[in-house]
């Protein structure tokens, strides 16, 4: 990763080149092919990956000692390791002290949260739902400290937006945002957004992005910015938070291993790119927290469906949780073992927060049991131990022995019940049980129990933990979907003009999903009526019944009709029609296809002209025919039957419906494909929207994978999530109609 996050520092520091950016690309795609597990590989569009090889774990996490009696010697070594490396990055720890960011290093729980998620937003009352997705969220993991609002990929690309407009193209716009921050902090929770660095090929800002990010988190009220796939955060965005008066916490995506962890208080540790190495039985110890205790760290393991491992190293290292949910559209959802595991330990990391922050801080203390191990955060007046077991076995009996003085009393904060230690002359032997895989954490304190919410917190963990976390199931499922119902029309005998006749047959229907991550799992993509669950492929013989089809897309010149007729205005009209100007379309484009209409709005259209949105596979078989061909015209890739890619950072004006008759279909449907996107089918889980696009547009922003991905074959098609009919509306989308035939 060190050789992208060079070229990303350089592109954080002012554009490159568009060829050196390319050669970066390619050269860091050459050097590694093997960037994630098989099952959640990427899907490049262009085939060109442009990730270089991740850390291994063990750059990252220092092994555990195979013995107690290596213990002392090894944990000797790792103080040397620290003096060391605060000497070679010249450390200076001082950001940690400023009480304007302190809050950072009690943020133990954290949660990604889609803009698309239907928790979060209601398109028909136009408002932001906060207590509904808080009620949702913290009745599985428990309170959250932390929410990081994204709202680019995978949309990003679709035009030439860039990540900044699509923050201020939120529903009604930055104000709007402000309450809705101010909503979360009523509740408690800091609020983050991302920063992306690799897009560098939509519209450019004209100011560095961390002036630009830094002001516009300073409207809104934010709290941070999460700095996704980066492990190394530039100094100038603290400068220039601080410089706005608004200082921010800066959370990159993956683990710090340089000088920048003095000034970025908090990141993750996403384990996303390690899914499928082994985790060891003895736990490792994080880097990071070991060279600076202050450094709020949350673990993340998005893909993998049993967390426990990720969950044991957070516990044992004294670190948080991020919760990653809904997976750009995939309701990945964390499983109620694991929720419950989330809800327990962060409920006691918030309670202990100050031990964990301990420079004395102690990983790999003395346990008693074989399979057990502690880690040990002292205090003036307490000590508390994070433990785990990595046994598959419940472990009960002597597990820790300390030092003892007159007035010490001990805890199982874990089972909310005080420990009556074994006391042999100056030592305390306690004794416990911890399941199976399972958690524990004790506190020694000669402080009175009311002090601190101890109290409270064994109050809770008492009644909790009657329940042992054993007996909550372990069973992934994924979400399912339900494709929204298109009426039929009244069937006609002949097509009306501007249409073409589509004979009906039977049509061998393929087609893939082109999301970029997700690999083949189960509720990736869609689910079509005929499937029992969402899947990245798909192939179903179907019926197609005979129906008329509109000969192009839907012109301006046809929507400008259609808005004369009826007078038609959305209820949520931002973006409606963008590019027109005083309720006319730009001249000379009375031919080319109206864009900028939400789902709604071309429904809308097809309602008066007594027409629908085709179904998917209609489309499909329009373009296709019986033949399986890749192209409406053919097997073979012609550059004559459609505009050239558009790779600006300023879109070029859309092609006119019928300038490539080269494109035509068996049919003679035009205007298929490399022009312009077409809504089809919408599809609803419990948590996303998505609509099916059909016809790759021609902008196809450059310099990442991570872009919307077009695609220009007729056996794939790209998912596009839906938020609200402002956001959705986008200048490469538009629409054409069916209509049902006798």
């Amino acid at each position: 990763m060190n050789q992208i996050l060079l070229s990303r520092r350089r592109i954080f520091s002012g554009r490159m080149p568009r060829a050196v950016v390319v050669f970066i690309v390619l050269a860091a795609s050459l050097a590694f092919s093997d960037e994630w597990k098989a099952r959640h590989a990427l899907v490049s569009p262009t085939g060109v990956m442009n990730l270089s090889e991740p850390p291994a774990p063990e750059e990252i996490f220092f092994s555990g000692p195979q013995n107690s009696a290596d213990a002392a010697g090894w944990l000797a070594g790792l103080k040397a390791w620290r003096a060391d490396r605060r000497i070679r990055l010249r450390y200076d720890g001082s950001q940690y002290d400023r009480p304007d960011l302190a809050w950072t290093q009690q943020i133990f729980s954290q949660v990604q949260l889609l803009i698309w998620d239907r928790t979060f937003y209601d398109p028909e009352t136009g408002e932001y739902t906060v207590s509904r997705f808080l009620a949702d969220t913290e009745s599985r993991i428990g309170p959250i400290d932390a929410v990081l609002i994204w709202h680019v990929y995978p949309n990003l690309g679709v035009d030439d937006r860039n990540q900044f407009d699509l923050l201020r193209d939120l529903p009604d716009g930055l104000p709007a945002l402000r309450k809705m921050v101010q909503q979360f902090h009523d509740r408690g929770v800091k609020v983050f957004f991302p920063i992306i660095a690799w897009d560098t090929g939509t519209r450019e800002e004209g100011a560095a992005p961390w002036v630009a990010i830094s002001q516009l988190l300073k409207e809104i009220g934010a709290d941070g910015i999460n700095f996704d796939t980066l492990e190394s955060i530039p100094a100038q965005f603290r400068q220039a938070s601080d410089a706005a008066g608004h200082p921010l916490a800066l959370e990159p995506q993956f683990d710090i291993r340089d000088e920048s962890l003095a000034w970025a208080n908090i990141g993750w540790n996403d384990w996303v790119t390690w899914e499928g190495k082994e985790y060891p039985f003895v736990p490792m110890v994080s880097k990071s927290k070991w060279l600076e205790p202050r450094h709020t760290v949350n673990v993340t393991d998005r893909f993998t469906r049993d967390k426990t491992e990720s969950l044991q190293h957070a516990f044992f290292n004294g670190q948080g949780y991020a919760t990653l949910d809904n997976l750009w559209g995939l309701w990945y959802g964390t499983t109620p073992h694991d929720a419950e595991a989330i809800l327990r330990f962060t409920r006691i990391e918030r309670a202990v927060g100050e031990h964990l922050r301990s420079s004395d801080w102690e990983p790999h203390s003395l346990t008693l049991q074989p399979g057990v191990f502690a880690s040990r955060f002292p205090t003036a007046a307490s000590i508390l131990w994070t433990v785990i077991n990595r046994n598959e076995y419940e472990c009960a009996g002597e597990q820790i022995r300390t030092a003892h003085h007159a007035g010490m009393r001990y805890y199982d904060l874990w089972h909310g019940a005080e420990l009556k230690p074994v006391v042999r002359g100056n030592e305390a032997i306690l004794s416990f049980s911890i399941e199976g895989l399972g958690f524990g954490a004790v506190l020694a304190t000669s402080l009175d129990p009311a002090a601190g919410g101890l109290t409270e917190l064994l109050a809770y963990m008492g009644e909790r933990s009657r329940r042992p976390l054993s007996t909550y199931s372990r069973e992934w499922k994924p979400s399912a979907q339900k494709m929204v119902e298109i009426p039929a029309t009244k069937p006609l005998p002949s097509p009306p003009p501007g249409m073409l006749r589509i004979p009906g047959g039977d049509y061998d229907f393929q087609v893939r999903g082109i999301e970029i991550e997700g690999g083949n799992d189960p509720g990736v993509d869609v689910q079509y009526p005929w499937e029992n669950v969402g899947r990245r492929t798909h192939r179903q013989r179907v019926r197609v019944a005979s129906l008329y089809m509109d000969r192009t897309p839907v012109t301006n010149t046809e929507y400008k009709t259609f808005l004369k007729a009826t007078n038609y205005h959305p209820k949520d009209d931002h973006n409606f029609l963008r590019d027109w100007k005083d309720g006319s379309y730009p001249a000379g484009s009375d031919k080319k296809p109206v864009t900028w209409v939400s789902i709604e709005d071309a429904r809308a259209y097809a309602v008066w002209a007594g027409k629908r949105l085709p179904h998917e596979w209609e489309w499909q078989y329009a373009a296709q025919s019986a033949d399986s061909r890749v192209y409406p015209w053919g097997q073979e890739w012609n550059p004559k039957a459609s505009p050239a890619a558009d790779r600006g950072h300023v879109m070029r004006a859309l092609a006119d419906v019928d300038a490539f008759p080269q494109g035509a279909s068996p049919f003679g449907v035009l205007d298929l494909e490399g022009n312009v996107s077409q809504w089809t089918d919408e599809y609803r889980d419990e948590h996303t929207r998505a609509a099916i696009l059909r016809g790759g547009a021609s902008y196809q922003p450059i310099g990442s994978i991570w872009y919307f991905p077009q695609t220009y074959r007729l056996d794939e098609h790209q998912k596009y999530l839906l938020m609200s009919p402002g956001r959705d509306r986008a200048g490469t989308i538009g629409f054409r109609c069916v209509m049902d035939a006798q």
